[in-house]
């Protein structure tokens, strides 16, 4: 039989194994996390109408998407709200129902077809101050309205950040240009981290993201292809953030889902420091 002193020396040992294994780094390689990890989605839903059905809407399939993913924020891109096309429901809600992201606010780029169309941010977390800032557009060129929707998201820590959901415009270069410049103003105005996620409709070759890195930093480099249409595809859906030191990048992904819209969620989980 072991001795008293031997139980207590085989017991001091035994508890030092037992710290070091939950000390050491996690399964991916990073130190155990100090600060806040938050799980950030963008999609462009396409307003819930699944590619090659024209004629159908399917506000479920985006949302049975959104929730498989368990993000705690969600920017959402060409969103319908009472409009013709889309039965005249009021997808924003639906959305925020079916996935159980209880907080959303909806920003109106336009009246469209008996209602309206514009982006949307679904979140697990609180959302606060929430504004939709109209974004400029190249007018003797035409394009559609666009807009960023933003709101101050709140952890359960009390950590606090601000989110945009944007859009900008498809068709137009120098529209694109003069939206990038006014998302980095209205980023620069807020004392708090920002973050900025949805479809830029630009590559990383493009001078849109150019100026996007100079003044935030994406969740990827080199990025999977996250949309396909007519045969095109590329990476033109980002996340990004600033000040870069606010956050680390713990995954970034590309959902291979082709069924429920022409672009892919994208999904990036941060650490707010």
């Amino acid at each position: 039989m072991m001795d008293c002193g031997k139980q207590i020396l085989f017991a001091l040992l035994a508890g030092l194994m037992v710290s070091a294994i939950s000390s050491c780094s996690s399964p991916n390689g990073r130190e155990k996390e100090s600060g806040t990890a938050i799980k950030v989605m963008t999609y462009n839903v396409h307003h819930c109408n699944p590619p090659g059905k024209p004629d159908l809407i399917d506000v479920s399939l985006i949302a049975a998407e959104i929730k498989k993913q368990k993000p705690d924020v969600v920017a959402v891109q060409e969103v319908d709200v009472d409009t013709k096309r889309s039965g005249s429901i009021n997808q924003a809600k639906q959305l925020a129902d079916e996935t159980d992201l209880a907080y959303y606010y909806f920003g109106k780029a336009m009246d469209y077809d008996g209602g309206e169309y514009g982006v949307l941010i679904l979140s697990r977390l609180p959302l606060s101050d929430m504004k939709t800032f109209a974004l400029p557009m190249a007018e003797e060129k035409g394009g559609e309205p666009r807009v960023l929707a933003t709101a101050t998201v709140t952890a359960s820590n009390g950590k606090a950040f601000r989110f945009g959901s944007t859009h900008l415009e498809a068709y137009n270069k120098e529209s694109r240009l003069l939206q990038i410049n006014e998302i980095t103003r209205i980023a620069g105005e807020t004392s708090l981290p920002f973050v900025v996620a949805g479809d830029f409709n630009a590559t990383e070759e493009d001078e849109v993201i150019q100026i996007l890195d100079k003044n935030f930093t994406r969740t990827c480099q080199n990025c999977p292809s996250t949309f396909w249409e007519e045969g095109e595809t590329g990476a033109i859906d980002f996340i990004a953030f600033r000040p870069a030191e606010k956050f680390s990048v713990l995954t970034h992904e590309v959902i291979q889902n082709k069924e429920a819209s022409d672009h892919m969620p994208v999904v990036a989980r941060l650490e707010l420091q």
